[in-house]
């Protein structure tokens, strides 16, 4: 029986060696999902802004939810709220699709020698593909709304790497588990309906009491979300210290995730 590599080398290697691949099946995930629609692509456009106009109107007008204590227009909350929701549906997107990964490429298991440990690579780079286009949005309603952009943008790629290790070893060890345990599913489901909102998109971390901001700071998303509003909007450098702290405690989830899922797939056809 073939023997699987766990060494964290290996997440790297396997994408390198097999990039030609993941990017072919990452444009046709992609065409795939608005192939036969009459807009195509411009749904990935219309989807964030239809949903930004939403969230804004229920939130500031029928709730009227407010940033913080000081006034602030309806413009900027639209801003803080999106650029939060942005990351939840890069994760939510990811995590969703992930117990039916294997489920779903039954004859990538069965059939054809594959290498079953990229369709996480897949997954995520569908996902970023998504979170680009909201991005976009993003920047062009700031610059819009505020006039400006500030440079710190930049910098978005190091904020975002803890959230997208999580990401790939939440993806890698559920789409193992979902190939066991069909209820799986359903749980990710109720779990990611749940994080929404204990997540700082529709409120600040500082909007909470003490007592429950712990519970929000255990949440993956929170760092990545409250460090791109940070340089997004306010124009300020990250927390390099803490950044680098929850980049290496990403990367140990990520390869626990990897290994989890090299160590079981063997038994993946058994049960298929």
């Amino acid at each position: 029986m073939q023997n699987f590599s766990i060494s964290p080398i290996e997440i790297l290697k396997s994408a390198c060696r097999h990039k030609g691949l993941i990017w072919t099946m990452i444009r046709r995930d992609i065409a795939g999902r608005y192939r036969g629609s009459s807009l195509g692509l411009l749904w990935s456009l219309f989807n964030p802004i239809l949903m930004l106009v939403i969230y804004t109107f229920v939130f500031s007008e029928v709730f009227k939810a407010r940033w913080s204590t000081e006034g602030e227009s309806k413009e900027q909350f639209a801003l803080m709220l999106f650029a939060g929701l942005i990351f939840f549906n890069l994760f939510s997107e990811c995590i969703s699709r992930a117990p039916n990964l294997i489920l779903g490429n039954v004859n990538y298991v069965k059939k054809v020698v594959f290498p079953l440990e990229v369709l996480p690579w897949i997954t995520l780079g569908a996902a970023l593909f998504h979170f680009f286009i909201s991005l976009l949005v993003w920047l062009a309603a700031c610059l819009f709304l505020t006039g400006k952009l500030h440079l710190t943008t930049l910098l978005l790629p190091f904020v975002m790497l803890p959230l997208l290790l999580i990401t790939l070893g939440l993806t890698w060890l559920l789409a193992s588990l979902g190939v066991f345990l069909r209820d799986v599913a359903q749980i990710v489901g109720v779990i990611i309906s749940v994080m929404m909102f204990i997540s700082p998109i529709f409120y600040p971390v500082s909007a909470l009491p003490e007592a429950y901001r712990g519970i929000l700071q255990a949440n993956p998303l929170t760092p990545t979300i409250e460090g791109a509003r940070k340089i997004m909007y306010l124009g300020e450098m990250p927390d390099w210290h803490q950044l680098g702290m929850l980049s290496l405690l990403s990367l140990i989830i990520c390869w626990l995730g990897f290994a989890w899922f090299q160590k079981t797939r063997k038994g993946f056809a058994d049960v298929l």
